[in-house]
């Protein structure tokens, strides 16, 4: 029995062949036409010299296509890498070297900036057409499509084939996380019920569940993110249907739900959410088909969970925390009045903690790291370094620490406070970015917000907001302060202020907080605050 993405995705194609997979746009296949294209594709690269082991660039917006790419890789114990779309050549030709790709799927509007970052070890190139008419150098997909067999004759999988997924690198370079498939599976893949802690032991579970009941999944962040490639596999593995758009709008989102009845939404914090919400009040669209929306991986704040709660009374609403080096840590039901600062507040399961710089377990009230133990990543891809610096050991068992901060409330839950590389050092104290953007989102002028430590002679580090404004409004330092004092304490108020026409994120929307600090260097801020001697401001 090998719990192997490939294996549990042909179980359900065995289980319902003639159920629609998959939907993008005025395509559909269903999950023998699935099984025929992703056997084709996988023949095809085996052709060339893929097989186990072998990396597979999957370079493209979200599209069937790119799920097949994936499974095609996967059946032949092949890794498909996630390539960010959004890259320039010289930060792809980064991935391309550091990933060691030996293959590349892209769509055709890419092919400029895969001609300049191609690299000698990059041998095969197969690219998906679209409306955009550029020169490219490859297989065109649907021509490799017809040149494999459609059969099914693979050797043998097995629960340690390799899963990677790279990080968004909105601090760092990006970085490969590494994974054993069945890990990878028990933490996201529904390998371990995220509600009861139950495992599954019978690797064709999903599938036979899936027979009389399935659900219509829409994932709306890009296939480059780990919740998207998650929801679209345990879509999969069970037998339902997955819904995907190939570039988030917040009309078109509320449009396709309507249109394909789609039941389970997942979404990346505010930067979708926001728009979402505020498109359902401009338009009446049809959400009876919805009963669960789940925001993962980035800021959901307060303020926005709820206008959703107030919105969509009847649809359950969670709110998770994870990374790529730990997946799945936590899950909460958001409530209508909660009281909360910082990121998602949520009960974790029994392989997290939150330990101090001793590494031993914190005490309620405290900040420390989150650590995540049980089914855990084998490390960074050819980075021996951070992978020694992202594990250490709690009581003799081993645990992945990425760098998160988290703290543990009095009823045992967990709020998730960020990225301790973002923290800001003012005066000595630590602020975490994303308690101060959470307040300054409810103020009714602001639409988004990052917030940054710069250089300060006084305080070593003054906290720093960039805003984007809602249209036609110019909030103000001061009304800033004010309106943050009522949810944060007064040290952590912002003391710069820059206005932007829009907020740079990551396409999954997390916060690119290098692009940040860059705008903070090489532009005026709209106002300072003065922080004199007895520490009041002017």
């Amino acid at each position: 029995m090998a719990f192997n993405i490939a294996d549990l995705v042909e179980h359900a194609v065995d289980v319902v062949p003639e159920r629609i997979a998959a939907i993008c746009g005025e395509r559909r296949v269903t999950y023998a036409q699935l099984e025929e294209r992703t056997n084709r594709l996988a023949h095809y690269l085996a052709a060339q010299g893929v097989g186990r082991g072998s990396h597979v660039g999957v370079y493209s917006r979200n599209s069937i296509e790119a799920v097949e790419t994936m499974v095609a890789a996967y059946k032949l114990r092949a890794v498909a890498v996630n390539v960010n779309y959004r890259y320039v050549a010289n930060e792809l030709k980064y991935i391309f070297e550091d990933a060691d790709l030996t293959a590349l799927v892209h769509e055709r509007c890419y092919a400029d900036k895969v001609a300049q970052a191609r690299t000698e070890k990059l041998k095969h190139v197969i690219v998906v057409d679209d409306d955009s008419g550029l020169d490219y150098s490859g297989e065109e997909y649907e021509s490799a499509l017809t040149q494999g067999s459609p059969e099914r004759d693979f050797e043998p999988r097995s629960a340690d084939d390799t899963y990677i997924l790279y990080t968004g690198g909105t601090t760092g370079n990006p970085k490969g996380v590494v994974w054993r498939q069945e890990d990878v599976w028990r933490v996201l893949g529904g390998g371990i019920d995220f509600y009861s802690g139950a495992r599954i032991e019978d690797e064709w579970q999903q599938a036979n569940s899936g027979k009389q009941f399935s659900l219509i999944r829409f994932p709306i962040p890009p296939l480059i993110h780990g919740a998207t490639q998650w929801g679209t596999f345990q879509s999969l593995f069970s037998g339902g249907t997955v819904v995907l758009v190939p570039q988030f709008d917040a009309h078109e989102v509320w449009r396709t739900i309507e249109q394909h009845k789609a039941q389970v939404i997942l979404l990346t914090g505010d930067a979708m959410a926001r728009p979402m919400i505020e498109a359902l009040k401009e338009h009446s669209y049809d959400t009876s088909s919805v009963v669960a929306i789940a925001s993962t991986a980035a800021l959901f704040s307060p303020s926005v969970k709820e206008q959703y709660l107030d919105t969509l009374p009847n649809v359950v609403i969670t709110d998770s925390i994870g990374s790529s080096e730990t997946g799945f840590s936590g899950l909460g039901i958001v409530q209508k009045g909660l009281t909360q600062s910082g990121g998602p507040r949520v009960k974790i399961d029994a392989d997290n903690l939150v330990i101090d710089e001793n590494n031993q377990p914190v005490r309620p009230g405290v900040v420390g790291r989150l650590a995540r133990g049980g089914h855990i990543p084998l490390g960074y891809y050819n980075d021996e370094a951070k992978t020694k610096a992202l594990f250490t050991e709690v009581d003799g068992k081993r645990y992945v620490v990425p760098g998160d901060f988290a703290r543990v409330e009095e009823d045992g839950t967990v709020t998730l406070l960020g990225r301790g590389n973002m923290c800001v050092n003012t005066g000595g104290e630590k602020v975490f970015p994303e308690e101060v953007e959470g307040a300054l989102k409810s103020h009714p002028d602001v639409f988004d917000a990052l917030v940054i430590g710069i250089p300060d002679d006084r305080l070593g580090q003054r906290v720093a907001a960039i805003v984007q404004p809602r249209e036609g409004t110019t909030p103000s330092l001061s009304e800033l302060d004010t309106h943050a004092r009522n949810a944060i304490a007064g040290y952590k108020v912002p003391r710069s202020l820059w206005l932007v026409d829009e907020i740079k994120r990551s396409p999954s929307g997390k916060p690119d907080y290098r692009w940040a600090i860059e705008y903070a260097k090489t532009h005026d801020a709209a106002e300072h605050a003065v922080i004199t001697a007895g520490g009041t401001r002017r």
